[in-house]
Order: C-alpha cells, then structure tokens, then sequence
C-alpha cells in the first residue's frame, strides 16, 4: 500500500484538509468551523435571498474552491465525465436531510472531527452516530438497496452545478447589491477572502485526485479493517488537525461550554446516524458530493441542489440546532428523514429473482 500513488495523494488530501480546517478558523472562520460544508451552505443560501437569518448570509469561497478545485484538476488528468440519472429525486431529497442530519448536530462530518480534535466532547456521541449511520448503510448495500448506476449523460448536465459555482465566483467579487453579506453573528467571521479560496481551490484538487471523503474512510475501515487506504487518511486527517489545534493553542476540553455545540446528545447521535446512513447510500458525505460535482457528476450535482434546498430551509424554519438546543421541528424533520430513508430501502431493494 506504501507503493502506491493513490496512497499518497489520500495523505495529502487528508493532511491539507485537517491543518487548513484548523488554520482557516485562526484566520477568521468561526471557532471550529474552519471548514464545515453543511454551515458554509447555510451562509451561502442566505447570501443568496433564500432565507432570513441575518447572522447566516455569506458566500463561502471555500465551497467554491472545492468544486472549481476539483473540476479543474479533473479536466486537467482528463476525468471529467458528464455522467447520471440514477434515482434523482431520491438525490435531491438525500441532499436535503443530509443538511437536516448536520444542521441538528451543528455542522457536518468534517466539523465533527475538527470539533473533537479541539476538545469538544459534545461530537464524541456525535461519532459514535455518524459510524452506526455508515453501518446501518453498509447493511442497506447489502441487503440489495442501491440508487442505480451513473450513465454517460448528452447535453452536458454535468456542466450545470460547476456553472453554477463559477456564476457564484462572480459574484463572491462582483458582490452585486443582491448578494447578502452579515456584519453579524457566525457568517460575519471569515478568513480573507483570497486565502479561503485559494484553500478551498487546493483541496478540491487534491480531494478529486485522491476520493478521498470521511463516510467512505469509516465505510472501508469497517470493511476492510487497516488495509484501506481512506481510512488512513481519516487517521491523518485526525492526528493533523489535533496536533495543529494543540500547536495554535486551541485544544479546550470538555463538554460544557463548547462553541457551536449543544447538549441533546440524543439528536446529535440521531443527526449524525441520518448522514452516516444516507451517505453510504449515495457514494459519499456531503464534502465528497461537492467534489464529484465538480467532476461531471450529475447526480452528486442533484445530492449539491438538495442540500443548499436544506440549507435554506432549515434556516427558514428553524429546524437548525443552536447551543440552546435542538427545536421541536428539527427533531420531527430528523425523525422524517429515517422514516424515508427506510421506506426508500423497501421501495429500491433488489430482490434475487
């Protein structure tokens, strides 16, 4: 495994992804939140009109560093394929709760571990969730539910979602009077502009070069034990941002206290379980669906709509956790995303013949 490439260029993904995460909030992102892909779609629905929250409108360069990142090395090494139409609308709606999923715990996977290797031990009951999730797909998979292969699509659908991230590019420097920008709350905190972007640009390439995505690193440890190369690189993406938040001197354990954290462990193991388990489903978490469609992937470009969809709505409705706690209607929106995330595996499971 030492031999190969595609070892290597995991680390270095993994590496880039864990010091930036930590690096990004030293230079102005919210504590713990150097990188979260759920929270940076909040921002940027906000900044986009498509919901209210004063606190939460910007448009976040990183996200789009990642797919511009990705799509640009995967035309470079000659990767990039126009490519879908498997189950969209159960794409789109997987877009959807995996934000509800993340918005209840208060971030995504990546945020999970960079909130852990700060000391929150809030997000360790949070693991444990998001790796009964990635289980509970696992055995999804292997009961027969599948959303169906990708096909070679005409017309460039692949095209649609980086399109639309260079549409954002413009804007993010453009700044028409349109776009919204808080001069409060979390979305107000940002690293410069031209350092996230670029960060955000360099690990889109090294992402698209290496697939590499914290779901899939849990997915292959528990299948293949220490032979994965993904779940190496979840290890180092561990161990970089622990090291990089003793070293600036942002390690604070414990579990009271803790910045964008509440204490409804039960909806964050219950939120993270719904993203572990949908993200099995669909060939990645959120931070890989942004890579993929940005290398031509239609259908991870569905998972994209639905889960900025998600990010407007659960700012709109107030289904987000906040350090108060869980609201009524995240926990019913939770509870709905189970329900149809079983009915799904009834309805899509192949049954021997």
């Amino acid at each position: 495994m030492l031999k190969q490439r595609e070892f290597w260029l995991v680390m270095a993904a993994s590496l880039s992804l864990g010091v930036f995460g930590v690096l990004l909030a030293v230079w102005g992102n919210p504590e713990n939140s150097g990188i979260c892909v759920s929270c940076f779609l909040e921002n940027s629905a906000g900044a986009l009109g498509l919901h209210g929250n004063e606190r939460m409108q910007y448009l976040r360069p990183e996200l789009i560093g990642f797919v511009l990142g990705a799509m640009g090395s995967s035309l470079a090494f000659r990767e990039f394929r126009s490519r879908g139409g498997s189950a969209p609308m159960g794409r789109l709606l997987a877009g959807f709760f995996l934000i509800v999923g993340c918005a209840v715990f208060i971030g995504c996977p990546i945020k999970l571990f960079l909130r852990l290797t700060a000391g929150d031990l809030t997000a360790l009951l949070a693991f444990v969730g998001l790796a009964g999730g990635v289980w509970l797909g696992l055995r999804s998979l292997a009961a027969g539910v599948h959303f169906g292969a990708a096909t070679p699509q005409k017309g460039g659908a692949g095209w649609v979602v980086p399109g639309l991230f260079v549409l954002l590019l413009v804007f993010l420097l453009a700044q028409p009077s349109f776009v919204l920008f808080s001069n409060r709350g979390s979305a107000a905190e940002h690293a410069p502009l031209l350092v996230s972007l670029g960060v955000g640009l360099l690990v889109g390439v090294l992402a698209q070069r290496s697939r590499f995505c914290i779901t899939g690193g849990l997915r292959d440890g528990l299948l293949m034990g220490l032979r994965a190369p993904l779940f190496w690189g979840l290890m180092v993406f561990v161990v970089a941002a622990a090291l990089a938040n003793l070293s600036v001197g942002r390690f604070e354990p414990g579990l009271y206290g803790q910045p964008g954290a509440h204490l409804d462990h039960v909806w964050s193991i219950l939120g993270m379980a719904l993203v572990g388990w949908v993200s099995v489903l669909i060939g990645g978490c959120p931070f890989r669906q942004l890579i993929k469609s940005g290398e031509g992937d239609a259908d991870a470009g569905l998972v994209v709509v639905g889960m900025l969809a998600g990010a407007a709505l659960v700012q709109g409705w107030g289904l987000a956790g906040t350090a108060a706690g869980v609201p009524f209607y995240g926990k019913v929106a939770v509870v709905i995303g189970f329900g149809l995330v079983f009915v799904t595996g009834l309805v899509m499971r192949e049954r021997p013949a």
